[in-house]
């Protein structure tokens, strides 16, 4: 007959031994139904422009309740300060300057260009889309409009949208290659953005899917349908702002009512920062210095929640470095997708900041502005070479030597203080060496004409 206490002890060992099987059997069952991913993109959307980021009087209920339940990342950053290339950064994971996605002389791919994102980078939606999901972009796409650029040759199944910002002319909406609408009606872009995203989930329901959600606005010129445009007390930009709030919602509430919330990570952030000459028709970088066009941190550090009920703890804050490069290597470690091993990437997998289990693996930051190295960060460090106001100033002013910011004591950027810490620039220089020295910069795609 065995004791009572040596039985405790028997059964305490069991359970020691199963822990390894079921977390196994969790980690298998996890592979077999990956999350579906939902990416949900703003144009030119400022710092300070939510309230969960801190603006008083523009209303952003379905937002700052997507921060209460999931992650605020503060310090989340796009790899260029305008469109095409932020957009580019976004589905490949690397640096603009690595694939022709950027210019000095073409800020961004315009209804006459010739080029686009080439046929031989591996986008997000190729990677999840060769994992079985199925895939569907609604919104601005941008990164050409040629029917060999458009979505459903870059790993989309579908696309519906703008295939540029909605100021270039001739402002077309396109079913796949197809132009259904000219000109656009964009009074109801929004909503009819938000019906397509719905419909694509529902219909999806029962198989994993990819939702990329690149929306038009806040871009100049602003549109909001009725419900929205004259209620807002920030005017206009704060109506477009909270229609798009709204569309998170109607969203998020989808995923809620077909029982998705807990398989689905939503991403939100903005392609760059706000457009500051607009002056009341932009938006704002909060504390932030700089915006859209810059290097500065108003211009590409962004503000982002991360969502997926269950699994990222709710209500936290994560102050940790990231970027929406990183993207590519996070979700496929989430699917168990391999990464492309023949290019170089600028991607991290930021899992551990997400699942609160650890910190990033990012500890730096490369500031582009078109084919020029302005900026970089090192830790908590940010040092400037060269510094360009947004669209107002003509040409960069070179600092030699560069700007240096502590960015966590000052993320104002409001005091030089180069002169207190040479050792920290010397670190700056380096990194900016190793970086440039294995740099292999293909030609302009923003520049075929």
């Amino acid at each position: 007959m065995i004791h009572a206490s040596a039985s405790r002890r028997v059964g305490f060992l069991l359970a020691l031994l199963c822990c390894p099987l079921v977390a196994a059997a969790a980690d298998e069952e996890k592979k077999a139904d990956p999350p579906n991913i939902v990416i949900l993109f703003a144009d030119d959307l400022g710092y300070g422009d939510l309230g969960c980021f801190g603006h008083p009087t523009i209303a952003t209920p379905n937002l700052d309740r997507m921060a209460r339940e999931g992650l605020r990342l503060t310090q989340f950053y796009v790899a260029e300060c305008v469109c095409t290339p932020s957009r580019a950064a976004l589905l490949t994971g690397r640096l603009p300057i690595r694939n022709g996605m950027c210019s000095d002389t073409k800020r961004v791919l315009f209804t006459d260009s010739l080029g686009g994102l080439p046929e031989g980078e591996i986008t997000i939606a190729d990677t999840l889309k060769g994992k079985g999901y199925a895939t569907a972009c609604v919104g601005k796409w941008h990164l050409g409009h040629l029917p060999q650029f458009l979505p459903t040759r870059q790993g989309f199944d579908s696309y519906y949208g703008i295939p540029y910002s909605n100021d270039m002319k001739p402002t077309v909406l396109l079913r796949g290659a197809t132009v259904i609408e000219d000109p656009a009606d964009q009074t109801t872009l929004t909503k009819r953005y938000t019906a397509e995203a719905v419909s694509f989930i529902r219909q999806n329901r029962d198989q994993p899917f990819f939702l990329y959600m690149p929306h038009n606005f806040p871009h100049v010129p602003l549109f909001a349908s009725d419900d929205f445009k004259d209620k807002s007390l920030r005017g206009l930009y704060g109506g477009v702002v909270e229609e798009l709030d709204w569309s998170v919602g109607q969203v998020l509430d989808t995923l809620r009512e077909l029982e998705l919330d807990k398989k689905t990570l939503v991403f939100f952030t903005s392609d760059n920062g706000p457009w500051l000459i607009k002056n009341r028709n932009g938006g704002s970088a909060g504390l932030l210095r700089g915006g859209k066009g810059s290097t500065w941190e108003g211009g590409m550090r962004e503000p982002t929640i991360a969502w997926w009920p269950g699994t990222i703890p709710a209500g936290g804050v994560s102050r940790e470095l990231g970027c929406t490069t990183d993207l590519l290597a996070t979700i496929s470690a989430l699917v168990d997708a391999p990464l492309p091993d023949d290019r170089v990437l600028d991607s991290y997998d930021l899992g551990p900041v997400l699942l609160g289990k650890g910190e990033s693996p990012r500890k730096s930051m490369l500031y582009y502005r078109g084919r020029k190295l302005m900026a970089a960060r090192l830790g908590p460090w940010k040092a400037h070479f060269m510094t360009q106001a947004g669209y107002r100033q003509a040409n960069p002013e070179v600092h030699d030597p560069p700007l240096l910011f502590h960015l966590e004591h000052d993320p104002s950027e409001k005091y030089n203080v180069a002169k207190d810490h040479p050792d920290v620039i010397a670190d700056i220089r380096k990194l900016v060496s190793e970086h440039e020295a294995n740099l292999n910069a293909p030609p302009s795609q923003l520049e075929i004409r």
